[in-house]
């Protein structure tokens, strides 16, 4: 159970506070709900007490955990990724895995889409998803560790950035 002011993660919307917990009768039930206000976005979800854990709502990814997705996201720039279904089921895997619970997929994901990035150009769909799990990977890992969101987006954008080119090859 939590209480007003704790900070919380809801998949696929990142971090939260909860300003407040409210009864609202529903179809003659009374039901506790989080009042739940994301920090991304500044959108506010009501997420029902008795199924805050079936959606996932969760406290923050202990810091010595976010320590570990971002030394694994860091050491992790070189390796490579199968990318050998196509674009549309790979698309579809991501979504689902960006609704996780879990920060480590989530930054699995983020980790797939910038290297696949570097090897070729992301269609729409892929870049939306990149940048819905750096949000939400950034997000958390700052709150976390206590670090500048954007400081940390910066760092992985440039670890993962494509190799230059070289414009003669000869030299």
């Amino acid at each position: 159970m939590f209480t007003s002011d704790d900070l919380v993660v809801y998949p696929a919307q990142g971090v939260g506070k909860i300003e407040r917990i409210d009864s609202k009768t529903v179809g003659g039930l009374v039901c506790e709900l989080y009042i739940v206000r994301i920090r991304a976005n500044n959108v506010t979800l009501m997420v029902p007490v008795n199924n805050a854990a079936h959606v996932g709502l969760r406290t923050l990814t202990p810091k010595d955990e976010a320590v570990t997705i971002l030394e694994s996201l860091r050491n992790e720039s070189g390796k490579a990724v199968y990318t050998g279904q196509n674009w549309n089921r790979r698309f579809r895997e991501y979504s689902e895995r960006l609704k996780s619970p879990s920060l480590a997929i989530v930054a699995e994901v983020l980790r797939e889409l910038l290297l696949i990035g570097r090897s070729k150009e992301l269609s729409f769909g892929e870049r939306r998803l990149q940048e819905q799990a750096m949000s939400l990977v950034t997000g958390e890992l700052s709150e976390v560790l206590e670090v500048e969101e954007d400081k940390v987006r910066d760092e992985l954008l440039e670890l993962y950035a494509p190799p230059p080119v070289d414009p003669d090859p000869a030299g």
